[in-house]
This record gives C-alpha cells, sequence and structure tokens, in this order.
C-alpha cells in the first residue's frame, strides 16, 4: 500500500510539472496572436516571457528553502493554487499591463513545483532509481511542450481567442489539490536552521537587475544600447549585488542556512555546472520562437504554426528520458558530450539546411533530442556529484535558477537579434504586424514582397540559430572537461 502510494503521489508531482510547463507551449503557440491583441511589438511581447521567467528564478530558491523548513507537499499545494490563480488572471487580462502583473502571479505559483518535485526523488528514493525518475520530470516538460503549442493551436482555431488558452491550467490544478491533499506525504529537511534572509535580498535585487539591463537592450542598436545608463547602470547594480550576495554567504552564522554554501563557489564543477544550467535555459527559449519562425520563414498560418513544435518537443521527450538512462550506463559527463554535439548538428541543420519544412521537422526533432537529454538527469547528476550531501538540495535550487535565468536572457536577446535581421524593411510597425498587413494587403507587387520578406526571415532567425549552436559547443565542452576532471582524480586516487 505505501508503494502504490508514493508511486501515485510521484505521478501527482509529475503531473504538476506537466502543467507548468504546459504553460510554456501554450505561449509559445499564442505569442504571435497576443502581440498583435495588444498591439505590442516582438521585443515588447517578450516581457510576458521574461516576467514569468523572472519571477520563477527569484521565486525557485525560496520555495526550495520554505519547502524544506514547512513541508513540500504544504509549499506544493500552495504553488499550484497560486499558479491556477495566475492562469484565471492572464485569461481574464483587458491590457498589457494587466497581462504582464497576471503573468507574475504565474511566475509565483510555477516557480516551486519542478524543484519541489525533483527535492521530493533526492529525498524520498535511493540513489540508482534518482536518475530514471528525473528524467521523466524532464521528459514531461517534452511532452507538454508537444502538447502546448498543439492544444493551443487547436483552441486558437475553435475560439480564435488566446484568453481561453490558458484556463485549460484550472481543471489540472483542482484534481491535483483535492489529489495530493490525499496522497502526497510530508516531508521535510533534516537539518532546519533560520532562512538566510540577507542573502535572499542581494541575490532576488541582483537577478532582478540583470534581468532589467536586459530587458532594457534596444533592437537594432545592440551595442549603442549597452552605453545607455539603463542598461550599464543595471549592470554595475547588479554586479555589486552578486558581490555582496557572495560576500553575506561567506560570513553567514552556523545558525543560519545559506541560500549558497560558500564552498560551492570554490568548486569548478559546479561553476560549469551552473553555466551549463544557464545556457541550457537559453536552448529551451528556443521553443518560444519556433512558431513565428515556420510562419516568417516558411509562410504557415499564425494559428497552426504551433503544430510544428511537434518535431522538437518529440525529440526532447525522447531526448530527456534516453538521458536518464544514458546517465546511468555512462555517466553525466559523458551524456553531457553527447547531448552538446547532438544539439549543435540540430540547430545547424535548421539554421542552414532546412529548406522545406519537412527537413525543419527532421532537424528541429534532432535538435530537440539534444537539448532534451539534459532537461532531466545529467546536470541535476553533475551538480549532486559537484555538492556534499548536505548541499544537495540548495546546489539543485542553484541550478534551477541559473536556468531560469538562461531561460529570461534569452527570448530579449533572441527577439532582438530576429527584429535587426528585418530593420531593412524600414516599418514603423512589429514584424507580426508588417507580416499580416502584407498577406491580406492586393497591391500589384505583393508576391515579391512576399519573396523579399521570407528571405530576411532565412537570414534573421539563422542568426538566432547560431547562439544555440555556440551554447550547445560550450555545453559539450564543459561535459568534456569534467569528465577529464572526473578520469585525473580518479587516476590519482
Amino acid at each position: 500500500m505505501a508503494r502504490k502510494n508514493a508511486s501515485l503521489a510521484m505521478v501527482i508531482l509529475t503531473l504538476g510539472v506537466f502543467m507548468s510547463a504546459l504553460d510554456n507551449g501554450i505561449i509559445a503557440s499564442a505569442l504571435s496572436s497576443i502581440n498583435y491583441s495588444f498591439n505590442v511589438n516582438e521585443v515588447q511581447g517578450t516581457w510576458g516571457i521574461t516576467l514569468y521567467t523572472l519571477g520563477m528564478a527569484i521565486v525557485t530558491p525560496i520555495i526550495g528553502k520554505l519547502a524544506d523548513k514547512y513541508g513540500r507537499k504544504k509549499l506544493f499545494l500552495i504553488e499550484i493554487a497560486t499558479f491556477a490563480l495566475g492562469s484565471l488572471l492572464v485569461s481574464l487580462s483587458p491590457s498589457f499591463i494587466l497581462f504582464l502583473a497576471a503573468r507574475l502571479v504565474q511566475s509565483i505559483g510555477g516557480g516551486g513545483i519542478f524543484i519541489i518535485a525533483s527535492s521530493h526523488v533526492l529525498s524520498t528514493y535511493p540513489k540508482n532509481k534518482q536518475g530514471g525518475l528525473l528524467g521523466i520530470l524532464g521528459a514531461v516538460n517534452g511532452i507538454a511542450s508537444v502538447v502546448g503549442p498543439n492544444l493551443g493551436s487547436l483552441i486558437l482555431n475553435m475560439t480564435g481567442r488566446w484568453n481561453w488558452l490558458f484556463l485549460i491550467n484550472l481543471p489540472i490544478a483542482i484534481l491535483i489539490i483535492v489529489s495530493g491533499w490525499l496522497v502526497i506525504p510530508e516531508t521535510k529537511g533534516a537539518d532546519l536552521k533560520e532562512l538566510d534572509l540577507k542573502g535572499l535580498v542581494f541575490l532576488s535585487l541582483g537577478i532582478f537587475s540583470l534581468m532589467l539591463a536586459v530587458t532594457n537592450l534596444q533592437s537594432g542598436a545592440l551595442i549603442a544600447s549597452l552605453l545607455r545608463p539603463q542598461v550599464w547602470g543595471l549592470l554595475l547594480i547588479s554586479l555589486g549585488l552578486f558581490v555582496a550576495f557572495v560576500r553575506s554567504e561567506r560570513k553567514v552564522s552556523s545558525k543560519i542556512d545559506p541560500f549558497l554554501p560558500y564552498q560551492l563557489l570554490k568548486n569548478k564543477g559546479f561553476i560549469i555546472t551552473l553555466l551549463m544550467g544557464l545556457l541550457s535555459g537559453m536552448l529551451i527559449a528556443i521553443f518560444v520562437f519556433i512558431p513565428s519562425f515556420v510562419e516568417q520563414r516558411y509562410g504557415i498560418s499564425a494559428d497552426n504554426s504551433g503544430v510544428w513544435m511537434t518535431g522538437i518537443g518529440l525529440g526532447s521527450i525522447f531526448g530527456a528520458a534516453f538521458g536518464g538512462k544514458l546517465v546511468t550506463k555512462m555517466g553525466a559527463d559523458k551524456t553531457t558530450v553527447v547531448s552538446g554535439l547532438i544539439s549543435a548538428v540540430g540547430f545547424a541543420l535548421i539554421a542552414f539546411l532546412s529548406p522545406t519544412t519537412v527537413w525543419f521537422i527532421v532537424s528541429s526533432t534532432i535538435a530537440g533530442l539534444g537539448f532534451g537529454m539534459l532537461m532531466g538527469a545529467p546536470l541535476s547528476v553533475l551538480m549532486s556529484e559537484a555538492a556534499s550531501q548536505k548541499d544537495n538540495g540548495v546546489a539543485l535550487g542553484t541550478l534551477s535558477v541559473s536556468r531560469q535565468v538562461g531561460l529570461t536572457i534569452a527570448p530579449t536577446i533572441y527577439a532582438t537579434i530576429v527584429q535587426a535581421g528585418f530593420t531593412s524593411l524600414n516599418s514603423n510597425t512589429s514584424i507580426e504586424n508588417y507580416y499580416r498587413h502584407l498577406l491580406s494587403s492586393t497591391v500589384v507587387n505583393k508576391q515579391s514582397l512576399l519573396t523579399n520578406f521570407y528571405r530576411l526571415a532565412v537570414s534573421a532567425y539563422q542568426h538566432m540559430f547560431w547562439l544555440a549552436i555556440a551554447a550547445s559547443i560550450i555545453i559539450m565542452l564543459g561535459g568534456w572537461y569534467l569528465k577529464r576532471r572526473r578520469q585525473n582524480r580518479e587516476a590519482t586516487e
């Protein structure tokens, strides 16, 4: 009976992860429609993603600590309820400002779901099962990335309004809350200390300042915007806050549970894994731009463009599941090398060898297989190897934060790069508005204008995929370095 309840609890936690991940897929399919609805451009539209991921980056370590202190079940159910409330508010938003505020509420709810589920695995299951279960949690992200865009496209076609897309979370949330209350066992951290409030303030404000600086970067004037005080000033403030955070963690009292034990900052394996976590977040952010890419590159209808995320989504599902098994067989570092290599090849094929949608599906599936392998076990296992047993929870939470920071930074950078690729259009409106007006126009040279638009789209998105290729190569090199480091350590023992 206990084993059955443990399995049911894992199913419920996994369903919670699915619900929060489903939101990313759904908004990806609706991003063009949302931007058009509120009459905002592509960079402004990414605020809906930036605020969500920023909120999650700040909330994740907080919820991880609170769950350890007050109970994982309790915090998990509160997170689900808050996420559902945010989803309802998003669907009812009459303006872009209220839409952004509702997304922030959503992020407060979504920030702790994955970390609590991961902590549950690490605290209740033996090591030989942890890799597979963490792989399943990663695979759920991939499954949601497939279901979300397809479901979003279906609902958009049926209703004609994006608002309905977020209401799908409400019945799922109710089911999770009721069943979770009955089945999930309450667990807490073994050694409960006071929360590191000073570290929390420095870290949260540091992340917020960094993300605000990134969102102030201007399309088509990236270098010039770096010289604006709204960018370099915030970057300096962010740097100062991170330095203050490190100094604070170095001096933390033994009675206080630090957000980031200082000894971890001196561990090269920990720092490299954090970097790979950030880069994996940047790769995952590519999902958001797939619908607009296939719409503007291949001329697919905006309402159906989300369907074309199926390849990269299915690839990430199999990648996450396969990555968990590969970690068990050949180790996390070698799995990371393989993942980075496959991901780099896949994104290179999308950028340069995908002239048709068929080729795109094949190439995107390969890319999804590559970075999908990073979504579950490899980085979590590398992080647990870098940290001591008592620091596992905080190390895993820090990894989640680094991934969320990557997810937050990437959309603004990608949108800026893509929008810069269309500057020759000399349009005063957003790319999406220009394209839709062009499709509905009756000008004589309409076809030549469309041909020129599609040509510009190829070049604009190639620059974005170049960044993904570079990130994948760095991840591959990071895994190779950790593999050599482990081999050298084993040779001297």
